[in-house]
């Protein structure tokens, strides 16, 4: 079975697990998310404008790409997607997706990513309506919704938006009524409590384990627990 076909998908935010600063560091973090269970990372590509949070540089992103076979799920936050996008593409991402509210021609750039080999999708913003992937949903291998506002993931008393839950219901019923396979992605103060809410009847299929799930510190023990957590959750669902 590929990755993209199973449920309740962790994918730990690069940003959030690793040291950008050392990538030697990085590469060992990577090889303990491995051990630990995990078979996908997400990675955040900031332009600085878009979000006032650190940019992550490609050259890293590039760098890692050689370093594991986890596949990448790219979430691009920048301003103008024509640079970031062709030097992803490049790198060997294997799913992209960019942000609605930035990109002017939605169709177009998902037939781009698509023709290079690539998983595409449509990132949204907590506040941007559904309605926006009427005419492109089709298209979309996944769509991401963000949980919280960009650039709020340090400020610790910024939550979930209180209409997360109903957003991704109606996400959900809008793909299946359509009889689509498009995967939906969470970001944003991800928890246990989301997984079982979103991930065991299958209304959400990708997790972005940040901080919230995932102990830096002890990065080995705290996703191997996250990874059990899932396992139980599945297994209890499946009885």
């Amino acid at each position: 079975m590929s990755i993209w076909d199973e449920r309740c998908i962790l994918a730990p935010s690069l940003i959030s697990c690793c040291d950008l600063c050392n990538l030697e560091q990085s590469v060992k973090l990577l090889k303990t998310l491995e051990k630990a269970g995990i078979k996908m990372l997400h990675v955040d590509i900031l332009d600085g404008h878009f979000s006032p949070s650190m940019p992550l540089g490609l050259d890293t992103v590039a760098q890692l790409r050689t370093r594991t076979s986890m596949p990448f799920d790219v979430h691009l936050m920048a301003s103008e997607n024509d640079y970031f996008v062709r030097e992803l593409l490049d790198i060997g991402v294997e799913q992209l997706v960019f942000h609605a509210e930035t990109e002017r021609h939605i169709d177009n750039r998902l037939n781009q990513i698509h023709a290079a080999g690539a998983r595409a999708g449509v990132a949204l913003k907590p506040a941007t309506p559904l309605s926006v992937l009427d005419y492109v949903l089709e298209k979309c291998d996944a769509v991401l919704l963000m949980l919280i506002n960009p650039g709020y993931a340090q400020c610790r008393t910024e939550g979930q938006v209180p209409y997360a839950a109903r957003k991704i219901r109606e996400l959900c019923e809008m793909i299946r009524a359509r009889g689509l396979s498009t995967k939906i992605i969470l970001d944003g103060r991800v928890s246990r409590q989301n997984l079982r809410d979103f991930g065991v009847d299958g209304a959400a299929d990708i997790f972005v384990a940040g901080s919230t799930c995932i102990d830096k510190k002890h990065l080995l023990e705290s996703t191997k627990q996250l990874v059990a957590d899932r396992a139980s959750l599945l297994e209890g669902a499946a009885i």
